[in-house]
């Protein structure tokens, strides 16, 4: 898989040539001249009047070029106005071209539309259509896409307001939500912080909760003026202590997982990690996580150590399994290079996860993508927004 999405030069090329070839052929096949409709051996160059429509007459190469602009939802219009154009808009290829080409720059993916990792090889690799059985594109496309998502989740708006009515009932006071990860301890900024100076987030003061051994404290915040939530922070130090860390380059004792190792140190088994019994209790309580994840590509990460500590804070020993884990995917400022969401996911082992979960890519020092997140937990938890 080629490093943040990137597609050699030379494999766009080839992949456009097959997709302009293709055009061509369904061209010569659907469109062809006064000779009959159907009849390969009609075929057409790409300045015959069709007759069909402006678009129809276009070259092949000016047609993929408007297509591209379409979003999904009107190229499958597109589909429903001829037999030329529901064959072009299912090709296989075109889908995984679309698919290259956006998949990076995708600020978010959700749990039920997450490609695997044998589809994102065959997507990036040169062999890719040699493959057997070759992978529905489209489908993973219509599937992953932010943006058919949103208009997939607002086709049901009667559902979702019965929903949120029996929720309602039965939730008292303020969702909380627990949120921890290195992202709130390693990065340049700080998203708490920046959490409460936001025009957005307008945090409900004098609720401080009790700190819970000196790492964590509870504030509520306020979006929109109306929907409140609270927002339990864990952190694996003291402010001292991460100060001093950052200063001295030194470690220190985490305060939030121990770890546990039932196989007495075998090689090649990782070891797991199990909750302090203070942090076990505020788990027993939230309504959900809160994950702030180092998404900067320029540094190092220990995945599967975040991986083990996810797994211990999401452990359903400690609450009901459908509770959502929101995945803030953070870099410090607009163009610090991020790792893409879709790979994030698989980075954390996300689809291990037997509840909802969404990986937001957010920036730190502008907030963005952060209203974003918080708008997908708390409908989650039967907020209507």
């Amino acid at each position: 898989m080629a490093e943040g999405g990137a597609v050699p030069s030379g494999e766009w090329a080839r992949l456009e040539a097959a997709i302009k070839n293709g055009l061509r052929q369904l061209r010569s096949r659907y469109l062809p001249s006064a000779g009959g409709w159907g009849d390969p051996k009609n075929g057409v160059g790409d300045s015959v009047e069709l007759g069909e429509s402006p678009l129809c007459a276009l070259p092949v190469d000016m047609q993929l070029y408007i297509i591209s602009f379409l979003s999904p939802q009107h190229l499958c219009m597109l589909g429903m106005t001829s037999h030329y154009w529901y064959l072009l808009v299912q090709d296989r290829l075109l889908w995984r071209y679309f698919l290259i080409r956006d998949l990076p720059s995708w600020p978010s993916v959700e749990w039920h539309g997450l490609p695997d990792k044998a589809v994102l090889s065959s997507l990036f690799s040169e062999s890719a259509e040699d493959s057997a059985p070759p992978p529905n594109y489209m489908s993973i496309y219509l599937k992953c896409c932010p943006r058919s998502r949103k208009a997939l989740r607002s086709r049901h708006p009667v559902y979702g307001a019965v929903t949120s009515f029996f929720q309602s009932l039965v939730m008292p006071g303020e969702p909380r939500f627990a949120m921890f990860g290195p992202g709130i301890e390693q990065m340049d900024d700080s998203l708490v912080a920046r959490m409460m100076t936001s025009p957005d987030l307008v945090p409900v003061m004098c609720i401080l909760q009790k700190q819970i051994d000196g790492i964590g404290s509870g504030v509520t915040f306020q979006l929109d003026n109306q929907h409140k939530f609270n927002i339990l922070t864990l952190y694996t130090r003291t402010s001292s202590e991460r100060d001093r860390a950052r200063r001295d380059q030194g470690t220190s004792a985490n305060k939030i997982f121990m770890n546990v190792d039932p196989n007495g140190n075998q090689p090649g088994v990782s070891l797991s990690y199990a909750l302090m019994p203070k942090v076990k209790e505020v788990c027993k309580v939230v309504d959900g996580f809160i994950y702030v994840a180092n998404a900067e590509s320029n540094r190092e990460h220990n995945r599967e150590d975040e991986v083990a500590q996810i797994l211990a804070m999401a452990d359903p020993e400690f609450g009901p399994q459908k509770r959502p884990f929101l995945v803030l995917s953070c870099v410090t400022r607009p163009g610090d290079k991020c790792i893409p969401s879709v790979f994030m996911a698989h980075d954390l082992n996300l689809n291990k996860l037997n509840r909802p979960w969404m990986v937001q890519n957010t920036e730190i020092s502008t907030l963005s993508g952060l209203l974003d997140g918080i708008d997908w937990i708390l409908g989650e938890v039967g907020r209507k927004l």
